[in-house]
């Protein structure tokens, strides 16, 4: 590897007056920060315990924190269809969140490999800039770039300084860019709501409430309450980074108020000087570095595992000189970390990344190109489960587990009304009597709670003589009737069947009952109900089989939202909540989904994993009659898809 000269600066700050030292490479919470992406090497010689991005087949221990499964066949395609050169794609960080690596604790990371050729992501016209609401953003059809502000790839890494979530949090980013000569000018701006980006339409979705972001807000002694949107702006010269601040989004009366854990840095920029918002720039109170930041000034290097794809679709292995540019900021010194202002050092500090190029130094410039808003802290809630959950005549031992563990986390286990045989602590439990079993989960022993699920085991002393089983009970529009149908086994049992409805899940009352035939073994039934002058958004189904001996058999709960409620998007009903609440969603396949709630700092409250089927999906908001009169925000995680929704607890 050729020695080239590479340049950071840091910053250090005396009272109002800021003050650029130019200083080496460096090595931030055991991450190296020289523009090279090469784990095991540092300014030019072996350091085989450094981690950086990736590993180029250097000894040591330095892990490289982006997972690079999967390369070679990425590789084999660039070669053997060169069209798919153009295409995005993104990897995630290479062990699971909350790993401890040399000593630190790893948080998240993620790499992006931008568009190329014509560019679906790329802002349209002149009047996009960085104060504006992002619904008013434009970027509706694939265009070439300028080369100066042509992202190739981008990567974002968060972790602590050491093995405790007390240390200090450090976030590095890297970027790359077609264009190698003058002043390059770009953002990393971090939101807290779940901002989408559709390429159809050509709009963003999902930002804050004020003025298209998220407010940070403060008490009177200047303690935050409440995190809102950060944004870092970066420029690179022809030889070195010029420029790096921090911003965070507030309402301007807010200069007023002397923040306890940073310092105002004196500019604030908003749609335009009559906004009620903007976002304004910040300090350390303290002295001392806390960006670094440098790019690969003078000679080219290695551009990582994926390689990189030029604009111009040629596939090489090394980025040209200055064409890669990385910096660090300590988050904690800045006074932005989770546990200024959540009291959770676990906390998430932003939940979306949008990366955009600017033309110009001004904040207030041209918008060019950018990376669709990518999510980070995206943790797997925990999930358990059991192999049987009803038991009849004996109550044996049985176990409950985690289904898909995270080996980070930690699990406790609490039961009320069951008992827990044995350790009450791990992925499983043995338990040997009925009742419900709680699990939650830590991300980190110092963690507080990340989220928690439940199993029910039941049990009856005398087990039931009656076979009878419900299937398949389903509901479907039929004109302006809804068809219930379903299948019963061992019909010759039945007298009759019970057929009831609720229009909140849990309050049923009779429709009508239906004679069971004379026929023997399986037997298909139907009946309609006329919906038309039902006037709720959703209606719920049961059927009760009962015996010629007095029996009854429950089935399945089923359920369909009328016509007049349904959207493209899911809803929570009733809203406001008083008491039981649900999410409609009208999905478009089978697949898995996720629940979240948070309550107005962020914080989460209470997570579901769900089943979705395709079609109508009508679920229960988890804990939703326990949760106290607040606002909430209530996340349907699909895939790739984020679903916001407000909920307003009120009794």
């Amino acid at each position: 590897m050729r020695i080239f000269l590479l340049l950071t600066l840091a910053f250090c700050f005396a009272s109002f007056a800021m003050k650029a030292q130019i200083t080496f490479p460096v090595v931030r919470a055991n991450f190296s920060v020289e523009a090279d992406l090469n784990a095991n090497f540092f300014n030019n010689t072996a350091q085989p315990a450094v981690d950086d991005w990736f590993s180029n087949d250097q000894t040591g221990s330095g892990r490289a924190v982006i997972d690079t499964n999967g390369a070679a066949a990425l590789m084999a395609g660039y070669l053997s269809n060169p069209l798919s050169r153009r295409n995005a794609f993104s990897k995630l960080m290479s062990v699971p969140a909350y790993s401890v690596v040399n000593n630190r604790l790893l948080l998240d990371a993620i790499f992006h490999r931008d568009y190329h050729g014509t560019d679906s992501t790329v802002f349209s016209g002149g009047s996009n800039k960085n104060g504006m609401p992002p619904g008013i953003w434009t970027a509706p059809n694939p265009q070439s770039i300028p080369d100066k502000t042509d992202i190739l790839d981008a990567m974002v890494h968060v972790r602590r300084a050491g093995p405790n979530a007390t240390d200090s949090l450090w976030m590095f980013t890297g970027l790359s860019l077609e264009n190698t000569t003058g002043n390059r000018f770009f953002d990393f701006e971090l939101y807290q709501t779940d901002i989408t980006y559709n390429q159809t339409t050509g709009m963003f979705t999902g930002f804050g409430p004020k003025e298209g972001h998220t407010e940070w807000e403060f008490d009177a002694a200047g303690n935050i309450t409440k995190p809102g949107d950060i944004i870092f702006t970066a420029e690179f010269g022809n030889s070195a980074l010029t420029l790096v601040e921090a911003r965070i989004w507030i309402k301007r009366s807010t200069l007023t108020i002397n923040p306890a854990t940073f310092n105002w840095g004196g500019s604030i920029d908003g749609e335009s000087n009559s906004s009620l918002y903007g976002y304004a720039n910040i300090r350390p109170k303290t002295l001392g570095a806390f960006y670094s930041g440098l790019q690969n000034n003078g000679f080219s290097t290695w551009a990582g595992t994926f390689g990189l794809i030029r604009s111009d679709d040629a596939l090489v292995s090394s980025y040209q000189p200055n064409q890669f540019m990385e910096f660090a900021v300590n988050l904690t010194k800045l006074g932005i970390e989770p546990a200024d202002f959540s009291n959770n050092l676990c906390g998430s500090p932003f939940r979306r990344v949008l990366i955009k190029t600017r033309s110009s130094t001004s904040f207030t410039s041209e918008l060019k190109d950018f990376i669709a808003p990518f999510s980070l802290f995206n943790y797997a809630v925990v999930d358990a489960n059991t192999n049987l959950t009803y038991f009849c005549g004996t109550m044996p031992t049985t176990s409950i587990y985690v289904q898909n563990p995270n080996i980070t986390s930690v699990y406790q286990w609490s039961t009320i009304n069951g008992n827990i045989v044995g350790p009450s602590n791990g992925t499983s439990i043995t338990v040997n009597a009925p009742g419900t079993y709680y699990v939650s989960q830590q991300l980190h022993p110092q963690c507080p709670s990340f989220s928690t699920d439940s199993v029910t085991i039941f049990f009856e002393p005398v087990c039931s003589i009656l076979e009878n089983k419900i299937l398949e009970l389903k509901v479907k529009k039929l004109g302006n009737n809804n068809g219930i149908s379903w299948s019963a086994t061992h019909n010759e049992e039945i007298s009759r069947y019970n057929i009831e409805y609720s229009f909140n899940g849990s309050t049923f009352v009779t429709l009508g009952q239906l004679k069971a035939s004379n026929e023997v073994g399986r037997v298909d039934y139907e009946i309609t109900h006329a919906s038309n002058s039902i006037n709720s958004p959703v209606v719920f189904y049961r059927i009760i089989a009962i015996s010629k001996t007095g029996e009854a058999k429950y089935s399945n709960v089923v359920s369909l939202r009328r016509d007049a409620f349904i959207n493209n998007a899911p809803t929570i009903f009733p809203n406001p909540v008083k008491s039981n609440s649900w999410i409609s969603y009208q999905s478009t396949k089978a697949e898995r989904g996720m629940i979240v709630v948070l309550d107005h700092l962020g914080k989460m409250v209470t997570s579901k994993t769900v089943n979705l089927v395709n079609g109508e999906n009508v679920i229960p908001l988890p804990a939703a009659a326990g949760f106290a009169n607040d606002t909430y925000l209530v996340q349907l995680r699909t895939g790739s898809n984020v679903f916001p929704m407000r909920m307003l607890v009120q009794r």
